[in-house]
């Protein structure tokens, strides 16, 4: 770019930059936002994100850094670690991921020799792209069994799992999912999974503030030997990873520590650690009252789009026990179609592959995935969850267009829920 070029555009082009901005910031201030693997921050957890740590720098743990420098933050650091450790009655935490994802690499790098045998769940089936051969799980090994299901395709056959286990002796079975209704069988394979020496690595990315609660299932308690999660989902913090283990094996939990670093990470992203431990606070807080309403609203959501016609996945099971919806929306199109006809009306979610269509197209599934938890922060309920079902059938069976409707009840609920106000940490 020349000089003249640059003394032209460039006022221009940052004049964009924060239009643009400001436009996003005004836009999903009038949806409805169902992607399940967002959420919002407190108004006191934002408020600690900018600042100095923005620029800083800190390699290993408190006490123990590759830098001078960091004696703040190994203050934050040690006690968002702690508060982890406390909400999961964990032994062990780690802070440091800077998302599930790369929580699962640690993981991964760590516990599974080349080409060792694995189990993990198909996308299909639910499972998260990190657990396969393309993702962080196949770097290590293509050598990945998918679970055996029952007829539905989405419950684990237990009996043909711990066949499945004593037969192959896995280096490691991944339970948690990226479409994820119901809880995991962790305790029912404990047993077969230490005759055979194999790991159970539990990734409760979308789950982890229900984990928190104790309003879906207590994975460290049942038998998984590492947990895994991002804290921005159901755990309502700033995008990053955890990974947490009973503590009580110190020779794995020195593996794991070597696998975020400096097997996965470097440098850990401060400027948000704070929010992070102000959210950990908060989910401490009001967590389980945050936790019981969102599943609550799933399962409301879920009769009220079946109750219009919609074919709900897992119906005969009561449609989710997480915050979490499935929906087959073939009938108006697909998953593609749908969802890019909802967002033009404002809700927004996303296509998603369901149980039993594995080999299709996952930019062309039958499915959309549907979660609540971030209009349960705002406030919304179960009277609230009907209303956004109505909306929605109006919106892809064309009946009407549902703009204004969308936004009036979006201005309804302005206000984060469930946590912190800046001024509390003054």
């Amino acid at each position: 770019m020349s000089a003249d070029t640059t003394t032209t555009q460039v006022p221009a082009l940052l004049k964009q930059v924060r239009e643009t901005v400001a436009a996003n910031d005004r836009w999903r201030g009038r949806t409805l936002n169902l992607i399940a693997s967002e959420n919002v921050l407190s108004p006191a957890a934002r408020s600690v994100l900018d600042s100095d740590l923005l620029h800083r720098y800190a390699e290993g743990h408190p006490g123990g850094r590759y830098y001078e420098g960091t004696q703040y933050i190994d203050v934050i650091e040690t006690e968002a670690a702690e508060t982890m450790r406390r909400i999961f009655d964990a032994g062990w935490a780690d802070v440091r991921p800077i998302s599930g994802t790369v929580a699962n690499e640690a993981v991964f790098s760590r516990i599974v020799p080349q080409g060792a045998p694995a189990i993990a769940h198909t996308v299909a089936g639910g499972g998260h792209i990190s657990h396969a051969r393309i993702g962080s799980l196949g770097k290590r090994t293509k050598n990945i069994f998918p679970w055996p299901t029952l007829d539905d395709d989405y419950t684990i056959d237990v009996p043909a799992a711990r066949d499945l286990i004593a037969r192959e002796k896995p280096a490691v079975i991944v339970l948690g999912r990226s479409l994820f209704l119901f809880p995991e069988p962790v305790a029912d394979l404990r047993e077969v999974c230490s005759e055979a020496g194999t790991r159970i690595l539990y990734d409760g990315a979308h789950v982890l503030g229900l984990i928190a609660a104790g309003t879906f299932q207590d994975p460290l308690r049942e038998g998984a030997d590492a947990l895994n999660g991002s804290t921005h989902k159901t755990f309502f913090g700033p995008q990053r990873g955890v990974m947490l283990s009973p503590g009580t094996d110190e020779a794995f939990c020195k593996t794991l520590d070597k696998g975020v670093f400096p097997g996965s990470s470097s440098n850990h992203h401060l400027f948000s650690l704070p929010a992070l431990l102000v959210s950990a606070l908060e989910v401490e807080a009001f967590g389980a009252a945050y936790a019981r309403k969102t599943i609550a609203n799933a399962q409301a959501l879920g009769a009220s789009l079946a109750k219009r016609g919609f074919h709900v996945a897992m119906a005969d099971k009561g449609f989710t026990q997480s915050h979490q919806v499935a929906v087959d929306v073939s009938p108006y199109g697909g998953g593609k179609e749908v969802s890019a006809r909802l967002c033009d009306q404002d809700i927004v979610c996303n296509m998603n592959l369901l149980p039993g269509e594995p080999g299709k197209n996952a930019f062309n599934p039958s499915g959309v995935r549907l979660g609540v938890q971030e209009m349960t922060r705002f406030g919304m309920g179960t009277d609230e969850m009907d209303q956004v079902a109505d909306l929605m059938h109006a919106a892809v069976t064309n009946a009407r267009n549902i703009h204004e409707e969308v936004g009036a009840l979006r201005d309804r609920f302005p206000d984060v829920q469930y946590g912190f106000q800046s001024a509390d940490l003054d």
